[in-house]
């Protein structure tokens, strides 16, 4: 175990006017960037979440100790012509932060260490920082906007928000067909999807159709609808507030995850706020509210916004909640099929408790499926 061999030196600014700096190596990509400083507790799974696209232009600070030890796995495509070790087809976020960096992994299916991928990929990183450190600033002060700085290289500097870059990449139709003819079709409004969410509709037997964050559903045969995870802030997200608020009217079933859930919550005229450290882990505790027998999961989760919960309209009700802060975690409709989860229940990486999600889901969308043929 070893950290980067590069003697650049790398500067990690927090805030504009902080005064925080922390020194180390540098070994990604020989650039500088600015972006929103926010940290993952994740033990494992960090090709997953340096391709999540709910992280796009998002400088990460990685809480476990160790970065890179089982290197990078080849980018390999399934039957569906979909990522299998990667959430999507590109590493999302702007930067990356770590304690210490393993220079020579050793795993099986290893193609190359962590740092030959982001100088690949263009991402510059930065070790032998004190990470604990960088976690208390940002649990004191809440997630803000830092910068990379590489060497004498200028920070290169955008002014379009996280959602904007997401929604430049998404476009055209996409279908996907199940093994099994007959099946339903649920449409996946792509408003910056992890590839294991399509996965885990496949698995059960639906075909899916993927469909841009701003695509009408008028012409469109379906039997329900999934509304993807995504970046920045869910009100900015106005186009596909309006499609889903005109599909609530209908009987069609609805889920929504993570920044799927809070435009399923906008459309339904709640309201949605910015949390002040915003939840990114594998092991966030939610309990089902309400229940005789109630639901306990352990979540994956990575949003920095949260459903207002006395917003919700009297029709809505809260469905799970947070058991460390009380956020709202889920939200469902007291007599449709529409449904909306913070966390991910396609994990990945994380634990698989909330996978029975997805099977509530297709069960309400079969059965509106079997209604419209007969």
């Amino acid at each position: 175990m070893n950290s980067a061999d590069s003697s650049e030196t790398a500067k990690l600014e927090l805030g504009t006017d902080s005064g925080i700096l922390f020194t180390g190596k540098a070994f990604g990509a020989n650039k500088s960037v600015t972006g929103e400083v926010v940290f993952n507790t994740g033990m494992v799974g960090y090709t997953e979440a340096l391709t999540d696209p709910s992280y796009t232009g998002q400088i990460l600070v990685l809480t476990y100790p160790l970065a890179g030890n089982y290197g990078v796995p080849a980018s390999v495509k399934d039957k569906y012509d979909l990522p299998v070790e990667f959430e999507s087809e590109k590493i999302q976020v702007a930067g990356l932060v770590v304690s210490s960096y393993c220079e020579t992994p050793s795993h099986y299916k290893k193609m190359e260490n962590l740092r030959q991928w982001l100088v690949r990929k263009g991402i510059p990183a930065i070790c032998d920082v004190d990470t604990r450190a960088i976690t208390k600033y940002l649990r004191e002060f809440g997630t803000v906007t830092g910068s990379i700085r590489t060497g004498s290289i200028p920070v290169a500097t955008t002014s379009a928000t996280p959602a904007d870059i997401c929604k430049s990449t998404i476009s055209g139709l996409t279908a996907f067909a199940c093994e099994i003819p007959g099946k339903p079709t649920v449409v996946l409004i792509d408003c910056g999807n992890k590839a294991s969410i399509t996965r885990s509709l496949l698995a059960l037997q639906m075909n899916v159709l993927r469909v841009p964050y701003n695509h009408s559903l008028k012409d469109l045969e379906y039997s329900g609808i999934l509304i993807s995870n995504g970046p920045g802030d869910p009100e900015e997200w106005t186009e596909t507030i309006e499609t889903v608020r005109k599909a609530i009217h209908r009987e069609t079933p609805i889920l929504g995850i993570c920044l799927g859930h809070q435009i399923l919550a906008l459309a339904a005229d709640a309201s949605t706020e910015k949390m002040k450290y915003g939840h990114r882990s594998q092991n966030q505790p939610c309990l089902e509210e309400k229940q005789d027998e109630p639901r306990f999961l352990l979540t994956s989760q990575n949003h920095g916004y949260q459903v207002k919960r006395d917003s919700l309209p009297s029709d809505w009700k809260v469905w799970f909640s947070n058991v460390n802060d009380g956020s709202v975690e889920g939200i469902r409709h007291r007599e449709k099929q529409m449904m909306g989860v913070q966390f991910h229940p396609e994990s990945s990486p994380g634990p698989l408790d909330a996978s029975g999600i997805f099977e509530e889901f297709a069960e309400a969308v079969t059965d509106a499926f079997r209604e419209w043929k007969a």
